[in-house]
């Protein structure tokens, strides 16, 4: 009996081992393999795709990009080390944008400072000529249709119908017939054609047929690069007036603003050493060919003037350039100076945007204190130091993709830093006001249309009923910074309702339009959809953004001759 109960005892121990080494692997597995399906996940989290120059595109998979159909690639995490106002953009959108940099001032190892000087390629107006009209008439075909084209001595430029002239062909008809008997009275009618620069075998064409011609052509006596058409088709001209202007660009000027105090250091003759962007593993030498005898009382600058051979035809007209200057220790230089061009302005504040780390891609905007305007450049007090590295060209474009990345940029400056850790930031407006801001677009493209007509009267009246319009806007419920826009907006409206002229509306209607696409990229609901469009020549060459129901271009900056000027960077709606 005691046997039989030590046996059970013994049965029962062992059973319970066994059960408790059983079920502890067991769960131990599980959970080993509940690790490891977990490590499995996370390394295989799906990946998203974005466009290069629509970053509000996003998708689970690749494929093309449905406004300009680019290939997606593949979107960056958040985890790349980036500070919460710091953005990438891809190389490929960097190019198609045309973003440009510069890096301000430098000092040597030397003991030397280096005074860097910011300024743009022109024209050498030495090199330019004008083809004139030589009679009277009316311009039937005009050869010379677009800036930039080549023109050659000698070529064939237009047609024109002269009743000048065929009163002198009529008159040269009857002088031929007579040449034997009065070869003077001949001769001076042959000298009046000549006066008129027509070409000589045209002229023996008419002797020998006998017959008017009505269509005259002209010939070019000049040559070069054309800079400036001055009539169309079907124009009249008059003797005298310009047809068109040639440059030869085989050697250009690189012209430069210095301040009062730095006059002293340069002088005729002395050698500087010019960079620029479009080919920032090269520099070139100039010699200082003009100092401006006379100072610009308004900006306590003078220009300072570089010849450069072009023959290789590496610089543009327009381009940026910047040059630098050894001085010596004791010479002051401590004041920057940066392109016009990189400062974007809200108003309120100015803001630029800075490459932190050369080798990457990075992005980050920053707040600025400026000083004077000295032609194309301003001077900075704060914000910025000698060696960083800001955006100068394709500004507004670098911006839309910190707005598009929910990062802080010109359109929601005023977001608090803490704020920039979401996604993405979206102002919300109430119903009221959201309906009352859907209800000005109608109203915006009305004054975009008068000033593609370029019609002064009209572009105050659609001010005049677009600011009625935000007036019904409740600036005491909108966010601070719609507020601010909205604010602005007004303010613009007003500046061109007063306006006497269609260029100071148009440099209103710059700052309206900024204002006006930080306000439409918020509201919900938008019928129709409206493409956000830019030209980079508008406001000086600065650049300029407005808003259009369709992806064609018509440019509202310009007259006829540059109304295609521009691109589609955005698109806001469906």
């Amino acid at each position: 009996m005691n046997k039989s109960i030590l046996y059970i005892l013994i049965a029962g121990a062992v059973g319970l081992g066994l059960g408790y080494l059983l079920f502890t692997n067991s769960d131990n597995q599980e959970s080993i393999s509940a690790e490891v399906g977990h490590e499995h996940t996370a390394s295989d989290a799906a990946e998203l795709y974005t466009c290069s120059m629509h970053p509000q595109i996003i998708r689970e998979e690749p494929g093309d990009c449905p406004i300009c159909g680019m290939d997606l690639v593949k979107k960056e995490t958040e985890s790349s080390g980036l500070k919460a106002n710091q953005f990438t953009m891809t190389k490929n959108a960097i190019a198609l944008a045309g973003v440009q940099t510069l890096i301000i001032g430098s000092k040597t190892n030397t003991g030397t400072n280096t005074t860097t000087l910011s300024g743009r390629i022109a024209i050498n107006e030495n090199a330019t000529a004008t083809q004139p009209a030589h009679f009277n008439g009316r311009i039937e075909s005009l050869a010379i249709r677009s800036l930039g084209q080549e023109v050659s001595k000698g070529q064939r430029i237009a047609t024109i119908y002269s009743p000048e002239l065929v009163a002198a062909q009529q008159e040269l008809i009857t002088a031929a017939k007579m040449k034997a008997t009065q070869p003077k009275l001949y001769s001076a009618v042959r000298s009046k054609f000549n006066n008129l620069k027509i070409h000589g075998q045209l002229l023996d064409q008419i002797e020998q047929s006998g017959e008017v011609v009505t269509r005259f052509p002209i010939y070019s006596h000049v040559s070069g690069v054309v800079t400036e058409i001055a009539v169309n088709e079907g124009d009249h001209i008059m003797d005298g007036k310009a047809i068109f202007k040639v440059s030869n660009l085989a050697t250009i000027w690189a012209e430069f603003d210095v301040y009062e105090r730095q006059i002293d250091q340069f002088k005729e003759g002395m050698l500087l050493s010019i960079e620029t962007n479009a080919y920032p593993n090269r520099s070139f030498e100039g010699e200082i060919s003009f100092i401006d005898p006379i100072l610009n009382t308004q900006t306590r600058t003078v220009t300072i003037r570089v010849i450069l051979n072009n023959k290789e035809g590496l610089f543009k007209p327009g381009m940026f350039v910047s040059a630098r200057v050894d001085s010596s220790p004791g010479t002051s230089n401590s004041e920057l100076s940066i392109p016009a061009s990189a400062v974007m302005w809200t108003g309120e504040r100015s803001l630029v945007y800075v490459k932190p780390n050369p080798k990457e891609t990075v992005f980050e905007m920053r707040e600025v204190r400026l000083g004077q305007k000295a032609g194309g450049n301003y001077t900075i007090v704060s914000g910025l130091s000698v060696g960083e590295e800001i955006v100068i060209n394709g500004t507004f474009t670098v911006d839309a993709a910190a707005q598009l990345g929910g990062k802080k940029s010109m359109m929601n400056s005023g977001i608090k830093d803490e704020q920039l850790k979401s996604k993405e930031i979206k102002i919300v407006f109430s119903e009221a006001n959201e309906a009352a801001l859907n209800n000005t677009i109608t109203g915006y493209l009305k004054l975009t249309e008068a000033f593609v007509e370029s019609n002064p009267k009209r572009v105050s009246e659609s001010a005049t009923d677009l600011k009625s319009s935000f007036n019904k806007v409740n600036l005491e419920t909108l966010p601070n910074s719609a507020k601010m826009q909205v604010t602005k907006i007004t303010k613009m409206l007003n500046a061109i309702i007063n306006a006497k002229t269609i260029a100071s509306q148009r440099e209103n209607f710059v700052i309206l339009n900024e204002n006006m696409a930080a306000i439409v990229n918020n509201l919900n609901n938008l019928k129709p959809a409206l493409y956000l469009q830019r030209c980079p020549m508008a406001n000086n060459s600065e650049g300029a953004v407005w808003l259009s129901t369709s992806e064609k271009i018509i440019n509202p900056y310009y007259t006829d001759t540059m109304r295609n000027c521009g691109s589609v960077i955005s698109k806001f709606g469906t």
